[in-house]
């Protein structure tokens, strides 16, 4: 225990205002899932894809940036024009709907879902262009 210059408290005292101690000891593990669930990450594999087509855009010049969001019910992939902006892209995994609707979605600046699926690949397939012929 680290030497300090404070005196030592009485048993049930704390150093904050309005705070006290308690006797009941709590296993670190289980207090860790009951109270902080660890947030909803992407894996590799759907990083890969994520990624694969963040390059072509950004080769094509229509993405400039992004930002990744590790939030406790969902994971966020954003993708920028500029830093300064506003997402263009939101690419995001939702667990709770995995079940459902599909834990997948791509959503614009404006929050409209584009593309919703159970499978990522097939999610992104909305950032594919559809080739137009052109008569001359």
């Amino acid at each position: 225990m680290p030497m300090t210059d404070e005196t030592d408290l009485p048993r049930g005292e704390a150093r904050h205002y309005g705070q006290t101690t308690s006797d009941v000891v709590v296993d670190l593990h289980e207090y860790k899932q009951a109270k902080n669930p660890p947030p909803v990450t992407f894996h590799r594999r759907e990083l890969d894809l994520i990624l694969k087509v963040y390059g072509r855009m950004v080769g094509e010049g229509e993405w400039r940036d992004y930002a990744i969001d590790h939030l406790r019910d969902r994971a966020v992939f954003s993708v920028f024009k500029r830093a300064g902006e506003v997402p263009l892209y939101r690419i995001e995994k939702n667990p709770k709907l995995a079940a459902k609707q599909g834990a997948y979605s791509v959503l614009n600046a404006h929050g409209t879902i584009l593309k919703r699926g159970h499978e990522l690949a097939q999610v992104l397939k909305v950032f594919d262009k559809v080739l137009k012929l052109v008569q001359t």
